[in-house]
């Protein structure tokens, strides 16, 4: 047996030793795959858990939705601002620390209300490699990350996806809007608005991977750079550029080194 079935299989012995959990679900890649992965192994002793808020786009949350509709799972959500959290609006550092222990508690009474015994989230082994404060979190409140445990990687997990038939087996990363903003910078429900629908008119031009990085009143375009020919083709540039300036942004830029992960944590090693 391969390596990946390997941990496939060390993954679903994991979970059968839960005995019952609730995912936190958000319909991305991992997510998905650790919920369907949980369905097939513990049947009705997993369920699918999804906050709702102003950083959790809402494209995002109606594929969830669809999904958990799609497939039989229970899907319980609740109400969580990460804007009214002390101090998560000024943006620290550890502002993810601050959303994901808020996040993960509330999650925890959630799923002891309805009877399961265990809340997972879907972090995997590429995770390790990026500052992630919200893994002190995880642990902090023992929240299980199975995809970790059973050492699966980003490519793993989209391969198993789709033998899965998973729709999301190709669907490109995200994260929270949050993650859009340069440390330091007053996070807003208006800036969210922006940064949202600044995104959801890239992907409206057929644009994957994007990412709107928000500097003040400046947008900052993320894409694949085999992209940049169709964004600087003349018709859509000018929309682009329109469009933005509609949503509140004075001026619009491309980054040259294109989509990255935790392209904001650059500037924590110059400080």
């Amino acid at each position: 047996m391969s390596e990946i079935y390997v941990k496939n299989q060390k993954l679903k012995e994991y979970l059968s030793e839960l005995g019952s959990v609730a995912v936190a679900f958000s319909g991305g890649v991992d997510s998905t795959f650790l919920l369907k992965t949980a369905q097939l192994v513990l049947g009705d002793q997993a369920a699918a858990v999804t906050a709702k808020s102003s950083t959790f786009p809402k494209r995002e949350l109606k594929e969830a939705t669809d999904f958990t509709s799609a497939n039989g799972i229970r899907h319980i959500f609740f109400e969580s601002e990460e804007l009214t959290i002390d101090g998560f609006a000024q943006n620290p550092r550890n502002r993810c620390y601050l959303c994901k222990s808020e996040l993960f508690t509330k999650m925890k009474d959630i799923a002891k209300a309805n009877g399961f015994a265990h809340v997972a989230e879907g972090s995997n082994m590429d995770d390790l490699g990026d500052y992630r404060p919200g893994l002190q979190a995880v642990s902090e409140l023992d929240v299980k990350s199975p995809l970790r445990f059973a050492g699966l990687t980003k490519m793993e997990i989209r391969q198993l996806s789709k033998e899965l038939d998973l729709p999301t087996w190709d669907k490109p990363s995200f994260a929270c809007l949050s993650s859009r903003f340069v440390y330091g910078e007053l996070i807003t429900t208006e800036k969210l608005k922006m940064v949202e629908e600044a995104e959801q008119l890239l992907l409206n031009l057929g644009f994957r991977q994007v990412r709107v990085r928000i500097h003040e009143k400046i947008a900052r375009i993320e894409i694949n750079p085999d992209a940049f020919p169709k964004l600087l083709d003349p018709e859509t540039r000018e929309t682009i550029q329109q469009q933005f300036k509609k949503l509140g942004f004075i001026y619009v830029t491309v980054d040259l080194q294109g989509y990255r992960t935790g392209s904001m944590n650059e500037t924590l090693s110059k400080n």
